[in-house]
């Protein structure tokens, strides 16, 4: 029995960060309901590239679902939702601040109808606040934080992060989060839960150490001046001489004398302390004087924190994340091919073993089987 089991979710998210959360609330074994409007869908089925004649990025974040094709602001169809929520135990939202209680579907509303209901509305910048009503995205969540401040390389050449951080760690993530916080509150209570999950207010927790440092010194952190934005030897990216890279963080003295004498670092240059920078060169150039192959040979085995940087493609097929089954679990397409599932933060006792491959929803799949139309 997964811990879900026999929970009832009403999913109005769409995009990443509440279809996420949806995701995580399927595979631990709640019951999904889509909610979508016709036509067209939620937008992500649009996107590319497709696999078996769907987004596969639509498919990676809604498999094991269902999906309703309703037109909200059709009062009809609208009341036909009615009868589900009100023996809902959780309801996701992400539209923009106010929309949910202009269609009729704000808390207040619903609570009253089912107050056990669990409900949780992610958004941007808050239910709340000067900026509630702001268009924006990922990048400009991150920015607006400060934390894309802290390491986005030089004017010349600027560095967009590739992990949409807000939108998971700071959105998906954090509903979670709440939402089973807050079915525990309700076993205990008996009542529901209005959830606020705001994904810039959620980045803060990332910088703890850039608040640290500028709340108690005043210093405030700098981008590559600091030992995690790459001030320091000890934690940094060396290019090979076949153009890949070194990953460095032997930080700890231990760490640090063992990567010293694997690279050969003269004694001159292994005390930091004086002259980082210095350091910082005398390493780059050792490294470029191999390629990465023979500096992951000469660091296996070793307790120095270095790794080669590898690509994506390399990662899926390294054999520590294969043993471990992060890619065990599979999405069928509709002509029955499959591919790995994606990897879900959930502890293996939470999943079902035995479970097949789960595939992506099509639009309005249920309506006949709960509408009868």
């Amino acid at each position: 029995m997964r811990p879900l089991d026999g929970l009832l979710v009403i999913d109005f998210s769409t995009l990443l960060p509440g279809p996420l959360a949806g995701l995580m609330l399927a595979a631990a074994g709640a019951r999904v309901l889509k909610i979508e409007k016709p036509g067209t869908g939620d937008d992500m089925r649009g996107y590319d590239p497709q696999w078996e004649g769907a987004s596969i990025n639509f498919a990676l974040l809604n498999s094991g679902k269902e999906s309703l094709a309703v037109d909200l602001k059709d009062a009809d169809q609208k009341a036909r939702l009615m009868p589900l929520i009100a023996k809902a135990d959780i309801l996701i939202e992400q539209f923009r601040p106010g929309v949910m209680a202009r269609l009729g579907l704000d808390y207040e509303t619903l609570s009253a109808l089912n107050p056990g209901l669990i409900y949780c509305s992610i958004s941007g910048y808050g239910q709340s606040g000067p900026k509630r009503d702001v268009a924006a995205h990922d990048l400009n969540y991150i920015a607006e934080s400060g934390l894309l401040g802290l390491s986005m390389g030089s004017a010349s050449q600027p560095v967009l992060p590739p992990a949409l951080v807000a939108d998971i760690a700071g959105g998906a993530y954090p509903a979670m989060i709440n939402i089973l916080m807050a079915l525990e509150a309700r076993h205990r209570t008996g009542r529901g839960a209005y959830l606020d999950v705001a994904m810039t207010d959620n980045l803060f927790t990332f910088m703890y150490w850039a608040m640290g440092q500028g709340l108690a010194s005043g210093q405030w952190p700098k981008p590559g001046g600091e030992l995690v934005t790459g001030g320091s030897p000890r934690y940094n990216l060396y290019p090979t001489r076949d153009g890949r890279f070194i990953a460095a963080a032997p930080i700890e003295p231990k760490f640090w004398a063992t990567f010293c004498a694997l690279i050969g670092l003269e004694p001159e240059f292994a005390d930091d302390e004086p002259a980082p920078e210095r350091t910082r060169a005398r390493i780059a150039a050792i490294i470029a004087g191999r390629d990465a192959a023979d500096w992951e040979a000469q660091f296996a085995g070793k307790d120095c924190c270095c790794v080669v940087v590898k690509t994506l493609d390399e990662a899926l097929t390294d054999p520590h994340f294969r043993e471990r089954g992060l890619f065990a679990h599979r999405l069928r397409g509709a002509s029955g091919a499959d591919l790995p599932a994606l990897p879900l933060p959930l502890a293996a006792c939470f999943r079902d073993p035995a479970a097949g491959p789960v595939s992506a929803p099509a639009l309005g799949a249920q309506n006949t089987l709960i509408f009868g139309s």
